[in-house]
């Protein structure tokens, strides 16, 4: 499995106990009303499956997991500090009330003037403000996210139609 076909669910903080139990970060809201039977674990820059045999909800963003065959402190132990992950088929659609500007990572954007830009690869929260990120002719190209640069958005085809600032590009590229 590729990590493109993946979404973040969390991290493994650390162990808990002697059993292989894990302690983990969840910043994936909703993660307790997915069925899942199966986790990827980020390892050396692949996916590695693993069987849950459970988990328990803590409070909003812990949990702890069981794995089948972890089931000592030294084979969970090589498995702290990494990211977890599902495939994006048990990721759950938004509504169209739940749908923010962060919803936009993977979407392409499109300029009125320029065509094509890119896909978004990144969108950053500031305050007041929120930033895309897009690679675009071999450079990184930040704008941002507001009602003057958006003229729309696509959610069935992926697409944020944008009209950017005179000369945002050209900066970029010189």
């Amino acid at each position: 499995m590729l990590i493109e076909d993946c979404f973040r669910v969390g991290s493994i903080l650390k162990t808990k106990g002697l059993k292989g139990e894990l302690h983990i970060y969840v910043d994936f809201e909703g993660l307790e009303n997915i069925k899942f039977n199966t986790i990827f674990v980020e390892t050396a820059g692949k996916l590695v499956p693993y069987f849950v045999s459970s988990v328990k909800y803590l409070q909003k963003n812990a949990a702890y997991l069981i794995l089948e065959d972890v089931d000592t402190i030294e084979k969970a132990a090589s498995l702290a500090k990494k990211d977890i992950y599902l495939p994006n088929k048990l990721k759950p659609k938004k509504k169209k009330s739940e749908f923010t500007l962060k919803d936009l990572v993977g979407f392409t954007a499109i300029d009125v003037d320029e065509g094509e830009l890119g896909e978004i690869t990144d969108v950053q929260e500031y305050p007041k403000q929120f930033i895309a990120t897009v690679n675009y002719k071999g450079c990184e190209v930040l704008f941002p996210l507001n009602e003057e640069i958006i003229k729309s958005i696509d959610v069935v085809k992926e697409i944020v139609l944008v009209n950017l600032p005179e000369g945002l590009l050209d900066i970029y590229l010189e």
